[in-house]
Order: C-alpha cells, then structure tokens, then sequence
C-alpha cells in the first residue's frame, strides 16, 4: 500500500449534506463519508435496499438504486457503459450493506469478481439486515441476539459462525481485497486512495456498528469500533494481486474480547464459558494471521 495517509490529506471540500436522517451514533453514515471524501465527486453511487440510500446525502454527480440481489450485475453494466463512452475516469463505486453482499447479492458479487469488473464494492457491516428490523445475516456473529434468533429458554443467539467475506473475495484472485474500520480512518481511506488508482474489482470490508441493532449506547460507537480490532476481533488487512496478504494494524498485545462484547446488549446473555471459546477461537484466528502477514497466503 502507499505511504500512510493522514485525514488532512483529503480534499476540504466536504462530500456529505448537512443533517442527516440516520440514528444516533451510526457508523454507517460516518463510512459513507470517508469513502465519497477520498474518492472524490468524479465517482458514481450504487447502493441497494439498505439503511444507506436513506442516510447517504451525499454530493456526488451519479446515484442508482437497483434491486437488492442486483447490485453487481448493475454496477458491472455501469462500469462498461462508462468505458464504452471513454470514461475510465469514474469510479463505480457500490456502498452495500452485509445483506446485500454476503447474503442476497452474493451470487452476483461473486461473477464480478471472477470476470474482474472495474467496479469498488464496499461493504459496510453492521452485521444484521438493520434497515428491515434486525434480523440475521451471514455476517452476523455466533451467539448474537438478533430479531430472527433471539435468546430465549432453548436458544442462545445465532448457531453459526459468520461468513469470512473478504477471505472467499481474496479467493476470486481480484486485484485488492481489505478490511477496515470506522474506528480507523487514517488505515480506511489510505486503503481507498491506493485501491482507486487499480483497474479490476476492488473488494472492502468495513466494520460498522449499529447501536440500534447492537444495543449500544450511540456514543461508544468509534470505542466499540477500536476494541474489535484492539482484541482481535476484527484484524485490518489487504491482500494484493489475490494472494499477497498484510496486516495494516498489529497490537501489541490482544485486548480481551469480553471489552468489546460486554457493551452490546446483543450478546448481554454470554456466559463466561462462552466468552472464553470466543476468545480462544479468536486469539487462534489472530495467530493465523500473523504467520501469513507478509506472506503469499493462496
């Protein structure tokens, strides 16, 4: 990646619309942002069905809304158009929510990214369809309550593990997949800069809590952000020409995961046996990927 950016590098000129419909706190609207600021007005908007189409007013010259599970396909339409009359120069970018990328648009990302569309997808994952009353998605966590599996006498939260979406991207040999973070936007929008100037399908995964969704108090939003990635819970990385992975971020020392989790109210019922297989799948999942920092991974 290039050298890091500072958040003073990005162009003054704000991007985003005073006043802003979404709920306190959102994460979301705060990574609509920085993404419009470093990619700049000569960029086109694709977002589905989602909380964004509500909160994202921002100034951009282009905005399309297709259909849920049709995100990519339109995107990829897009991006020859543009190349067809000579503009090159725009990028096409999809701000998607978890729903509309890992479950019901999936089909389609994955064509894009194996016939290698010009097109940069970012995901911004609030883990939960929020924008329809919060109910589970592949990319929602084990154990968290949510409205489809709630915590009840004979269920504890979702059953299952969330679906590694940038790791399955990276598998498609794109040019550049990464992770990122609201809690991070010197690492967010360095990542966007140096992915704008790669022709081919870019993939970004971009942590985003819901205090809605989550149970969390609007205010330790960017806290909850940074703990994720401070415990490992969410590592930042790139994996560049589809095989070569780095860690953007190193702590020195793994916070707990009990920090971060502790403060949603959707994982409130955790026992403290829970916690620690959690934890230790997690401090696993770290190791792994500290022996593959530096290193060709596929």
């Amino acid at each position: 990646m290039s050298k890091k950016m500072s958040i003073r590098d990005l162009r003054e000129e704000e991007v985003m619309w005073s006043g802003n419909p979404a709920c306190q706190g959102c994460a979301g609207s705060i990574v609509g942002r920085l993404i419009f600021k470093a990619l700049g007005r000569n960029s086109a908007r694709v977002e589905v069905a989602s909380c964004a189409p509500g909160f994202m007013n921002i100034r951009v010259p282009s905005f399309f809304g297709p259909a849920f599970e049709g995100g990519a396909a339109f995107a990829t339409g897009l991006a020859r158009g543009y190349k067809v009359i000579g503009r090159e120069d725009i990028t096409v970018a999809a701000l998607i929510g978890d729903g509309g990328t890992v479950d019901i648009g999936f089909q389609g990302l994955s064509g894009a990214a194996e016939r290698n569309e010009n097109v940069f997808w970012f995901t911004y994952d609030n883990e939960a369809y929020m924008n329809t009353g919060g109910q589970r998605s592949s990319a929602t966590p084990e154990h968290a309550n949510t409205t489809t599996t709630p915590v009840a006498q004979y269920s504890r939260g979702k059953t299952s593990d969330k679906k590694n979406v940038p790791m399955i991207m990276a598998l498609h040999n794109v040019p550049y997949v990464a992770t990122a973070s609201v809690a991070y936007p010197e690492d967010l929008t360095a990542k966007i800069v140096y992915g704008k100037g790669i022709k081919g399908f870019r993939y970004m995964h971009i942590f985003s809590p819901c205090p809605t969704g989550w149970g969390t108090d609007p205010k330790d939003t960017i806290k909850i952000a940074r703990l994720s990635v401070e415990s490992g819970l969410w590592p930042l990385y790139e994996i560049t020409e589809g095989h070569k992975m780095r860690l953007t971020y190193k702590p020195r020392e793994l916070k707990p995961v009990s920090e971060p989790l502790k403060m949603q109210g959707r994982f409130r019922h955790l026992k403290d046996e829970e916690l620690s297989v959690i934890q230790e799948q997690t401090t696993e999942n770290w190791q792994r990927l500290l022996e593959m920092d530096g290193k060709t991974i596929f």
